[in-house]
């Protein structure tokens, strides 16, 4: 955020305090960064520090005060100050006539994801908010921070700016900055390359088998392609800081750099490799969708609580239809594989029964306590903005461009919110929002909001696939399944039923989540054998179902029901009209009769 959009209060005297970290992890394999912050030129008779405990870009409340550990305080010359813990996140340190104040804690880092911190022996990687204190009202202050590495071979890497004659030592101009620049520190192999006149820079940590020289091309293409549809790139220099870990998929985005996770060995195989791609793409479109079109909630970020908005939806959403289509137009995937995982997600979607409750806005409103924390009934009861919002931005897409003709798309939509939100960096509010669909669609879209983004009606996929030459085909494959309704997933040597859908014959017979799958009609069954066995039956006949439920054994009747869809293909109509085939040439750029027959 620039200092110009931000309306934080402002209690800064006229001689302003300055604040410097100095950061170091001399024993790493202890996971523990010494943190120091020394406050020069400090005329209050109270220091108050308070830690985030949400990072933006990852909607929970994570208590990073949690980690905190040997707080304490000091004058220059080392006499101890008197301080209190007033709050979870915030201590208070009594400053009179202290005009320099010294404060040491250290901070456990042993959680290897993009929104927290880790330290071991092979690197130290921190994002902000899980590490430093901001001083309330002074949000606005430059921060500088010095790294002191525990090796000299150990280098540092983030996108802050550099201090001039002071090593490993970086310049924020205020905690937002701060707080959107993650650190990589140690041994990580580092890549630079130019894309339209501007420095990037790939840096790897881990080992495994990702291609620098193959990977940067990609990322190369992809810049392009999302620079165009902008007008440009909004940065001098971004940082890709990609861990290759062995297990874990995720990314979050800043302003000028990304941090990415993904599988060490999850880049020879095509469709990982691909979905790698996917996953830049969606960092990388975020730092024009959210990072600087925002929610009016997010405008001026609350690092203490959660920032309510019902339009992640299309912050994120938005970005994960957008993460499908930029590899295609970067040409890193031809529209068979685009459409393959267009149906793939379209079968997530539709063989989530929370689809059915929890409509679009009420799930990004609710991202703070369901979302990132799922339960054995999430799958009945909510639906991931991310994935509903992808779909909604589909059709979107497809009725703009359907009405002008592929002369206008989601595209121009993203430019004019670029033009009037994302440049002067103004949060934009859901009736803004709305009120942009509309005056570039030139359709009121009144209906549409109530029924698929506030409401819960079933997406009407065939009805604006068709004017594309498409329509969305229910796999039939698993039509001699009779429907039970569990998921069961071996854990541990027992067969553990994870999820029962809502009314489901399972869940009327009284099978729990929760409860160890031991044989049907006497005869034991385990998690791979549980399909194959169910064809054995048919729809509306009777079986005995044994569970142990809470360790007492269970022998249950259940009626199995009619089989239902599994997947869903998008595929050709039989004989596209010539119109038809031009939609679907400007849509994606090729005939439609590229499309390969599937076997």
């Amino acid at each position: 955020m620039t200092e110009a959009t931000q309306t934080r209060p402002s209690k800064t005297p006229s001689v302003a305090p300055a604040i410097h970290y100095l950061v170091a992890m001399p024993q790493p394999e202890s996971h523990l960064f010494e943190v120091t912050l020394r406050v020069l030129n400090w005329h209050q008779p109270v220091l108050d520090l308070k830690m985030p405990v949400w990072t933006p870009g990852s909607y929970l409340v994570r208590e990073y005060a949690k980690n905190l550990q040997n707080f304490g305080a000091q004058t220059a010359d080392e006499q101890p100050l008197s301080w209190r813990k007033v709050k979870k996140n915030y201590w208070q340190i009594d400053t009179a006539g202290v005009s320099e104040i010294i404060v040491r804690y250290r901070l456990y880092a042993n959680e290897l994801t993009v929104r927290t911190n880790h330290l071991d022996s092979t690197h130290g990687y921190f994002n902000g908010a899980a590490l430093f204190f901001y001083l309330p009202g002074f949000e606005q202050q430059p921060v500088s921070v010095t790294i002191v590495p525990p090796r000299p071979e150990w280098r540092v890497s983030t996108s802050l700016s550099p201090v001039s004659g002071q090593p490993n030592t970086f310049y924020a101009p205020d905690f937002d900055t701060l707080v959107d620049s993650p650190f990589e520190i140690g041994t990580h192999r580092l890549y630079p390359f130019e894309v339209l006149g501007k420095q990037h820079e790939l840096v790897i940590w881990g080992q495994g088998n990702a291609k620098p020289k193959q990977i940067i091309p990609d990322i190369e293409k992809i810049i392009q392609v999302e620079a165009e549809m902008f007008g440009g790139l909004p940065y001098n220099r971004y940082v890709f800081l990609l861990h290759l870990s062995a297990q874990g998929f995720g990314g979050l985005e800043h302003k000028d750099s990304c941090t990415l996770n993904y599988n060490r060995l999850g880049f020879r195989a095509r469709d990982k490799y691909e979905r790698f791609m996917q996953l830049v793409a969606h960092e990388f479109f975020h730092l024009w969708n959210v990072k600087r079109i925002r929610p009016k909630a997010l405008e001026v970020f609350d690092y203490e609580g959660e920032n309510y908005t019902p339009s992640l939806w299309f912050s994120e959403g938005t970005t994960s239809y957008y993460d499908l289509v930029i590899p295609l137009r970067a040409g890193i995937y031809d529209v068979n594989t685009y459409l393959e995982n267009l149906s793939k997600e379209i079968t997530r979607l539709q063989t989530i029964p929370g689809r059915q409750v929890q409509p679009a806005s009420e799930s990004s409103f609710d991202a703070w306590i369901k979302l990132y924390r799922p339960d054995a009934n999430s799958g009945n009861s909510q639906i991931s903005y991310y994935l509903k919002g992808e779909m909604v931005s589909l059709l979107l897409d497809l009725l703009i461009r359907q009405r002008h003709n592929n002369q206008r798309s989601l595209d121009d939509v993203m430019r004019v919110m670029w033009q009037q939100f994302g440049q002067p960096e103004i949060g934009f509010t859901p009736e803004q929002l709305r009120n942009i669909l509309e005056s570039v669609s030139e359709i009121d879209l009144g209906d549409f909001f109530v029924r698929y983004i506030d409401g819960t009606e079933e997406l009407p996929f065939d009805e604006y696939l068709e004017p594309f030459g498409l329509r969305l085909s229910a796999d039939d494959s698993n039509s001699v399944v009779p429907f039970l309704g569990l998921t069961v997933k071996a854990e541990h040597g027992k067969d553990i039923i994870k999820f029962v859908e809502m009314g489901s014959p399972a869940q009327v017979a009284g099978i729990d989540a929760g409860d160890e799958l031991l044989a049907i009609d006497g005869i034991r069954v385990s998690a791979d054998q549980l399909t194959e066995r169910l064809k054995d039956y048919q729809p509306n006949e009777t079986i005995q179902v044994a569970v142990f439920h809470q360790d007492e054994l269970r022998c249950l009747s259940v009626t199995l029901a009619l089989p239902r869809p599994n997947r869903y293909q998008v595929v050709p109509v039989e004989d596209p009209t010539p119109a038809q085939a031009e939609n679907f040439a400007g849509w994606l750029g090729v005939p439609v009769s590229t499309i390969r027959a599937k076997s």
